[in-house]
């Protein structure tokens, strides 16, 4: 099995190229959504280390929002409480899809938390500022406070593309993106 890592910078679309790759894919973000709505443990720890902040559960997005906000510190407690979680659920996930010729892992912080030992490959997705900043603001919970935040706990995007196999432009064009895509794949595939 070929587990691949897909890398890049906050909304440079890498759930748009792990979807686009055809197979199984573990989307941290969609996990911890689903934590959050779920998991009542997670609701208790988390309400015992920013009791400020989390009234009720599920757990509201917004409120751990704000609690980062305030002190951008709270940001790592959270991580001590949810990442064990989603780490559990991804091997959990590899374990379930090992006979899979490929699976995808779209984890925003894949080399921050040492994860990337899991990955045979690694995609960093390039996109040009301008095109992140215009996509990411399409979002819904878009809050640039946030994002300033969590870039200061992700390693330097130099780095990520160095440690990376491939590299695949994104200009935000959704079917020349689609072909990068197909193409990207055979070459992994048939290396």
């Amino acid at each position: 099995m070929i587990k691949i890592g897909i890398v890049g910078d906050i909304g440079s679309g890498k759930s748009f190229v792990a979807k686009n790759l055809g197979f199984p894919v573990f989307n941290a973000d969609k996990e911890v959504a689903e934590i959050y709505m779920r998991d009542k443990k997670c609701f208790i720890k988390l309400k015992k280390i920013i009791p400020k902040y989390i009234s009720s559960f599920p757990i509201n997005k917004k409120e751990i929002a704000k609690s980062i906000i305030s002190n951008p510190r709270n940001l790592k407690k959270i991580i001590k409480i949810v990442h064990p979680i989603v780490r559990l659920k991804m091997n959990q996930f590899i374990k379930k899809n090992k006979k899979e010729k490929m699976i995808i892992l779209d984890v925003p912080l894949l080399l921050e938390n040492k994860i990337s030992q899991k990955s045979n490959v690694l995609i960093f997705v390039d996109a040009k500022d301008k095109e992140i900043i215009k996509n990411l603001k399409k979002r819904k919970n878009y809050n640039f406070k946030i994002i300033k935040i969590l870039k200061k706990f992700q390693l330097p995007l130099k780095y990520k593309k160095k440690k990376s196999d491939f590299i695949i432009k994104n200009n935000f064009k959704m079917e020349p993106m689609k072909k990068r895509i197909k193409l990207l794949k055979e070459r992994i595939l048939y290396k």
